[in-house]
């Protein structure tokens, strides 16, 4: 077959093109979220908004499952092709699918069957935890179709086919922005309203990502029980770690929510909004998991070591300078949005702190998010799982508790700010070391055949020098190597 997309070309056009399309496709789902909760707010009941403040923290836990098997889709069906093993990818595609099929039919069954504790557990009473509860029982049957739609875009994603994969999040979008206002006012079915036209339009991603995955690409191979059950254990070697990172950010904020509960329905209806703004002006930091993901799987596939480092760097490079304008802007605007939400006292508060203080610490989340797709993609799901886990916990509930107690609900979501910072710097110098030291192994046994290992150790302190300076390499550079394979191959086998 022929080789992947991303094994060759400007590292740095591939994280924008990849980006741009899947940020496309992510923030038209957001902004529906965000139309959502603007058509709610014009019914005039605070409780209504709360409501979907609190169903959206456990929606997002599930939807967290499906994100964690789309993941496993783009590790191990990028490098299948970065291998050029099209067989290979094509069983693991289909395979990946009914899992997740399976895995997310049982999590939205037990999710639907206990969402009174479940809502109860975050903090919602009375009216706003009967609305709450109402919208997930809506919501919650349609997630298996969630996870099908995911993962099948995460497989256009892993062979480069990123257009595709937005053009489905769009016309999901699309229909659901088209439907909110029939449901929601001219049906009159208000909360109950949003919750229907968000399930038609999973059920359209899902048709939208399939049709491309299978008819396009030719990427959907036939089911066969016993392939299936003999994957398991590569998928899961992936899947499991990743739903466990994916878990954790839900988790996080179910407290961070129950926290704020616990200040008033007002002060939840203003994160409510910060909950639905964030995604919409970030979208393009929260695709760029999935968009360096792939670059970095078929790279590693094709053993181009040199241009997994600079796929990493030439990321963090953009989520830096991104955010950074991103948060000057918000804070501009920060009278519009509040005024454009009808936000009022505790909320507007909450809003207008957040816009001012906080949304530059999404930098943080971005180097979280790209290290999370070096350890998925290179072989080290369960540090990824260890970060995420570490940061739901030990970064988010002492900081938010104290910051409760010293500073109200401002102190609370200043606290899980901080743990972002510190979890992401930790996985930031974590995931630099995993990419130094790439590739490092093999080129130690290389030279243990060629001499004995008194010889050879003084040399691992120079080859890791050598990785450290690669990361460094730019795009040219790289290019050039390609270019000379066989001048590449003697280099190496002298041990330079």
């Amino acid at each position: 077959m022929a080789k992947g997309k991303f094994v060759s070309g400007n590292i740095f056009k591939h994280i924008m093109v990849m980006s741009s399309t899947n940020a496309v496709g992510l923030t038209a789902l957001f902004l529906v979220d965000l139309a959502d909760l603007f058509f709610i707010s014009l019914l005039g009941e605070a409780e209504l908004a709360a409501a979907v403040g609190y169903a959206g923290t456990i929606a997002f836990f599930t939807t967290s499952i499906s994100i964690g098997l789309s993941i496993a889709m783009t590790a191990l069906v990028s490098k299948a092709i970065g291998e050029q093993n099209r067989e290979k990818a094509r069983r693991l595609v289909i395979n990946i699918l009914v899992t997740g099929f399976i895995i997310a039919s049982f999590v939205a069954a037990l999710a639907w069957y206990f969402s009174p504790e479940l809502v109860s557990l975050i903090g919602a009473q009375g009216e706003t935890h009967d609305l709450a509860v109402g919208y997930l029982r809506i919501l919650l049957p349609s997630m298996p179709i969630l996870c099908i739609a995911m993962s099948a875009g995460a497989a256009l994603r892993s062979v480069g086919d990123a257009k595709r994969a937005m053009y489905s999040t769009l016309a999901g979008g699309g229909v659901n922005a088209a439907l909110d206002p029939i449901f929601i006012f001219a049906l009159g079915l208000g909360l109950h309203g949003a919750a229907i036209a968000s399930v038609i339009a999973r059920f359209v991603v899902a048709w939208v990502a399939l049709y491309g995955v299978s008819h396009t690409h030719k990427l959907l191979g036939m089911f066969n029980y016993q392939a299936w059950l003999a994957d398991q254990k590569e998928i899961f070697k992936v899947a499991f770690p990743a739903m466990s990172t994916n878990i954790a950010t839900p988790v996080g904020n179910a407290y961070v929510t129950m926290m704020i509960a616990s200040f008033g329905d007002s002060y939840v209806a203003g994160w409510a909004v910060i909950g639905r703004l964030l995604p919409v002006a970030f979208g393009m930091i929260f695709a760029i998991s999935g968009a360096v993901g792939p670059i970095m799987g078929q790279n590693f596939g094709a053993l181009l070591f040199d241009r997994v480092r600079l796929a990493s760097k030439r990321a963090v490079q953009f989520t830096t300078f991104y955010v950074t304008v991103l948060a000057l802007l918000i804070y501009l605007l920060q009278d519009q949005i509040i005024f454009l939400f009808g936000a009022e006292g505790d909320a507007a508060t909450m809003i207008s702190f957040y816009c001012t203080w906080l949304c530059i610490a999404f930098i943080f989340n971005g180097l979280l998010f790209i290290s999370n797709a070096t350890f998925n993609n290179l072989g080290y799901p369960t540090t990824s799982t260890v970060m995420n886990i570490g940061k739901a916990t030990v970064g988010t509930i002492p900081l938010v508790y104290f910051g409760g107690q010293w500073f109200g609900a401002i102190g609370v979501v200043a606290g899980q700010a901080v743990g972002s910072v510190m979890f992401g710097l930790i996985a930031y110098f974590w995931a630099r070391r995993v990419l130094v030291n790439l590739g490092n192994e093999a080129k130690v046994e290389e030279q243990e055949e060629d001499v004995n290992l008194s010889s050879a150790l003084p040399l691992t302190p120079f080859l890791s020098s050598r990785a450290y300076m690669c990361a460094d390499a730019d795009e040219s550079i790289l290019e050039e190597q390609k270019n000379q394979p066989n001048q590449l191959n003697t280099h190496q086998k002298n041990g330079s």
